[in-house]
């Protein structure tokens, strides 16, 4: 059975119109930059919103580092 991933683990909490928002806030992902790529296209937080995630779609959430 597939499954929607997230970090290339099973992410079992799926429902019916989650969207990359709501999931975001459900997994406490709190970094104030994030890269979220959806089906290797990268999401925008602007979009977070109004994308909903089908239950076999490959989410990456990446907290952006920097330094120098």
């Amino acid at each position: 059975v597939e499954m929607m991933q997230l970090n290339h683990r099973d992410y079992k909490d799926w429902q019916e119109g989650l969207t990359v928002q709501a999931l975001i806030e459900a997994c406490r992902f709190t970094w104030p930059k994030l890269v979220v790529k959806l089906n290797g296209r990268v999401v925008w937080p602007e979009e977070y919103g109004a994308t909903i995630l089908k239950d076999t779609d490959d989410l990456e959430v990446i907290h952006l580092l920097g330094g120098g």
